[in-house]
Order: C-alpha cells, then structure tokens, then sequence
C-alpha cells in the first residue's frame, strides 16, 4: 500500500457545485476507483484559498495510473473542469506532495 497527497484547485465560486458533485460521486465512479486499487481517499477544503488537499492510499502505481485513461474518469474530468483548474486533457492541475512522515 502506497499514500498518495496532492493539492487541487477549485474555482472560489465553484466551490458548492464542486462538493455537490462529490456528495453524489457516480457509483461507476467509485466503482472505477475502487478497481483501480484507491482506498481511504479524502478531499479536503482550505475555504481561504479554494485549495483543495486529497490523499488516497493505493495498492500498486501502475494500477492507479491506468485510471486515467479508462473512459468513466475521462467522463469525470470532463465534468470537474468548468469547476477546477485543469490541464489540456482535463485533467486536475495537481501537486503532488512528498511524504515525509507516517505515524501508524
């Protein structure tokens, strides 16, 4: 198992839109997700900012990887981007944070 933790970027006046489509995450969403290996996946709020701190624990990266480019996440990015900074693909613009401490 691998933790992952990265920051997002949602749009200050998108902020309820995006927490809606959250609260009714797509069961093939999830499902998608959970195939892919994710677990224990969070998504928190800095309502300052508008950033947004995910982490999810894996079970293999190349697994998680090839959650990209399965067509439901396709469908999902497609939807999270007039709510969120994004890249070309729409693909969130992501952060990706270094572990540098773990307590169990």
């Amino acid at each position: 198992m691998k933790r992952l933790a990265f920051i997002m970027y949602v749009y200050p006046e998108k902020v309820e839109e995006y927490i809606k489509q959250h609260d009714q995450l797509w069961p093939e969403m999830k499902e998608a997700l959970k195939q892919h290996g994710a677990s224990n996946y969070s998504i928190f709020l800095e309502k300052e900012t508008s950033r947004l701190f995910a982490y999810l624990e894996i079970e293999n990266e190349e697994r998680w990887q090839q959650m990209s480019w399965t067509p439901i996440n396709k469908k999902w990015w497609e939807a999270m981007a007039p709510l969120m900074e994004t890249n070309e693909d729409n693909s969130p613009v992501s952060t990706p944070l270094e572990e540098i401490f773990h307590l169990d």
